[in-house]
């Protein structure tokens, strides 16, 4: 535990494993001559700025409450993964007993606009506020939504359910990293975020699985009603085991209001909601040039910019500080998280599809066909995070990462109707173990080129940047394959074919009902569309490539938090 001495003008380190010593750091920005008294925006200058260890000072758990903290933490990132896949395959139960067809596409954007809305805000809150509350507070968000979801009425109760537990999960992908920032020293962390990466990777796999089986066997509903208990074991280990901070500061309600930047996130979520309506809208919906498409486009635009001219006038008080989002590791490690994330859900989404019309097997056994990629992406934050715990620079994961993956996608493409089991399992793999090297890898540069009290900020704007990159991409790439595939079907030129029937039939009904006849040109259609939805993801892959390489060269192993500027005058921080 550290103490504070403001009379002596010291910070002594009490606690420590055994046989540490207690250390003394002078605060050499005091003047010992001068008066005690400080003017009140001196000392409400003070009073914003919390105290901070570095990772020389700071004091890790061990043994039994380490443990106790990491599987805390996997159950938390097992609920948000699996809870945003697990609905695709409950979606036509709820469906039917709400009759509800067209709200379908509300069920996923509530959870998706609330999820990237408060990410950069839950950055902020742990900034200022104690992480274990915070954190306590966001399951408990997650798990009221849940419940909601899980006991709903009627489709609009649903869908305000699904919006609470988005808005939830975007404090718990923050918080996860922020408490794992305070439980293992930087140089260890990226074997944690691989382990992380890993049950991310699996739970969204899974979850398509066990949505199907809940619905088949049981009801939807216990696809909602499953995250109660886990997200209740996470909420009493995190009580029970985690010291909350102390309160850094006395400051009133409206002035703690104030740092969090309201006016800021006033503007920024309306903007999101706007483009994600529009991205979720255009193309399917409603027509790119229609009216409703184009003002949700130009809101966004207009509410962007007056955004960003906030945080340039706010600066270190904005929700998204531009010396932080300028900070060549956290720009660049951002565009690649964009990409990285953008390719990866194209994938996740569309080979099931593939899957399904392509070999005619259900939504449960195209879940298991994505088993290699999951597989190898484990393994690959696995042997990422291992090697650079052993050496510390996590840039040449990204930079491997970025080329695997690009090759892997491109092979993707190549995928033909009458493909052999060795090709798409071969070429996910190859996929899946690229983006295992180079997914985590972002974050690990937030927290190595960070000084300790940015790190929440930082490490929320690359995952929302990762979110954001799905959330855009699976819309455009929806947008890509509907206008292939209806282009491709209107194509066929086949007596007694009714390409308004093909178009209207799911993919795991296609030989149910064309004709065996006209099956193989539907299925090089369906073809020839999620391929060019592959192509999307091969060009995301490649420009991520961009940020891997624009990536600063930090050693985790070396780091010390601390501003770079005062490390190289010989000054030292408190």
């Amino acid at each position: 535990m550290v103490s504070t001495h403001s009379d002596a003008n010291t910070i002594t380190d009490q606690a420590g494993a055994t046989g540490s010593k207690k250390h003394s750091i002078e605060l050499n920005n005091i003047d010992k001559s001068a008066p005690a008294e400080v003017d009140h925006e001196k000392s409400q200058a003070l009073a914003l700025e919390p105290v901070y260890t570095t990772e020389e000072t700071h004091v890790y758990p061990t043994g039994t409450v380490l443990f106790s903290i990491v599987v805390a933490l996997m159950l938390a990132i097992f609920l948000v993964a699996l809870d945003r896949t697990i609905i695709s395959t409950a979606i036509p139960q709820i469906t039917n007993e709400f009759n509800s067809l067209g709200d379908v596409g509300w069920y996923g954007s509530a959870y998706l606009i609330t999820g990237c809305g408060f990410m950069p805000l839950s950055g902020k809150i742990y900034t200022f506020y104690p992480t274990k509350w915070v954190f306590l507070a966001q399951i408990v968000f997650f798990e009221v939504g849940s419940a909601l979801c899980g006991w709903a009425p009627d489709s609009t109760s649903f869908i305000v359910g699904r919006a609470i537990a988005g808005a939830g999960s975007s404090g718990i992908f923050t918080g996860t990293v922020v408490m794992l920032t305070d439980a293992v020293p930087l140089h260890k962390r990226s074997t944690f975020m691989g382990a992380f990466g890993g049950v991310f990777g699996v739970s969204g796999v899974i979850g398509p699985i066990m949505g199907g089986a809940f619905a088949q066997h049981a009801t939807w509903r216990w696809s909602f009603w499953i995250n109660l208990p886990i997200g209740a074991i996470a909420f009493i280990i995190i009580l029970l085991i985690i010291k909350a901070d102390p309160v850094q500061n006395n400051l009133t309600l409206v002035e703690r209001i104030k740092q969090l930047d309201p006016i800021g996130t006033v503007i920024f979520l309306p903007s999101m909601i706007c483009l994600l309506l529009a991205l979720q809208w255009g193309g399917t919906e409603y027509a790119w040039s229609s009216g409703r498409i184009i003002a949700l486009l130009v809101v966004f635009a207009v509410t962007i910019i007056i955004f960003i001219g906030v945080q340039i006038w706010k600066k270190d008080e904005a929700t998204m500080p531009p010396r932080i989002v300028s900070q060549r590791s956290i720009a660049f490690g951002m565009w690649f998280a964009f990409c990285a994330g953008g390719g990866m859900m194209l994938f996740i989404y569309y080979l099931p599809i593939w899957f399904q019309a392509i070999q005619g097997v259900n939504a449960t056994d195209s879940g298991v066909r994505l088993i290699p990629m999951v597989l190898t992406l484990v393994v690959g934050t696995f042997v990422a995070g291992g090697v650079v715990r052993a050496f510390g620079y996590y840039t040449p994961f990204m930079i491997a990462g970025a080329v695997v993956t690009s090759i892997g996608a491109g092979l993707l493409t190549t995928l033909t109707p009458s493909a052999s089991a060795g090709k798409w399992i071969g070429f996910q793999v190859l996929y899946g173990f690229g983006l295992g090297l180079g997914l985590q890898q972002p974050a690990i540069a937030a927290q190595a080129v960070l000084e300790r009290k940015d790190v929440p900020i930082g490490t929320s704007m690359v995952m929302f940047s990762q979110i954001l990159g799905g959330a855009v991409f699976i819309a455009v790439g929806q947008s890509s394959f509907v206008n292939k595939l209806v282009k491709g079907l209107i194509q066929i030129n086949a007596e007694g074919f009714d390409a308004s029937k093909a178009i209207h039939t799911g993919a795991t009904h296609l030989k149910e009902v064309i004709a065996p006849q006209y099956l193989p040109q539907v299925w090089e259609a369906y073809n020839a569309a999620i391929v060019n939805v592959f192509y999307v993801a091969v060009a995301l892959c490649c420009a991520s490539l961009i940020g891997a390489l624009g990536m600063e060269w930090v050693s985790t192993r070396k780091h010390v938090d601390a501003p770079k500027n005062m490390e190289k005058s010989g000054e030292q921080k408190v």
